[in-house]
């Protein structure tokens, strides 16, 4: 973030981290059937990094396992995130980072859905329809500059 910049949420309550998923060893037999479910859309998405802090979005409660909805047989995934304040001009930097983390990691058969929890933002409704757009998404990703940005939260080493 440049010097010029202020943060709209300066000091944000940190929530503690879920555990990590236990391992079974079935996990590693391609002979087992493993469908997916929320707890492994949450472990794609949790340890993305807030643009505004050096946090993760689980850190700061704006992703939930209970937020996390998916239907294997219908290959349809839901997720819906909750900003830190009604007015976070980073929201659908987050929802766009939330949106290409799993693009990149699902199988090409789901569809993807990101929405802001309802009731948790003044724009929801316009940013839900930005991010749920496939042409404003891929325009939105053809800027190089906010690709940067997304880079960084999803890879921040």
């Amino acid at each position: 973030m440049a010097g010029t910049e202020r943060l709209e949420n300066v000091n944000p309550h940190i929530f503690a981290k879920a555990g990590e998923r236990l391992a079974s060893p079935t996990d590693w037999d391609d002979g087992v059937y493993d469908p997916f479910d929320s707890r492994e859309i949450f472990d794609l998405i949790r340890n993305i990094r807030d643009p505004e802090h050096p946090l993760t979005l689980e850190e700061l409660n704006v992703v939930e396992e209970s937020q996390c909805e998916v239907s294997d047989v219908e290959n349809f995934v839901m997720v819906h995130f909750t900003p830190t304040i009604p007015h976070c001009s980073m929201a659908s930097l987050i929802g766009l980072s939330i949106r290409l983390k799993l693009l990149h990691a699902l199988p090409a058969r789901f569809k993807v859905d990101v929405r802001i929890s309802p009731g948790t933002h003044a724009s929801e409704h316009a940013i839900n329809k930005q991010l749920n757009d496939k042409e404003r998404v891929a325009a939105a990703l053809e800027n190089s500059h906010l690709l940067e940005v997304i880079n960084k939260c999803l890879n921040p080493r």
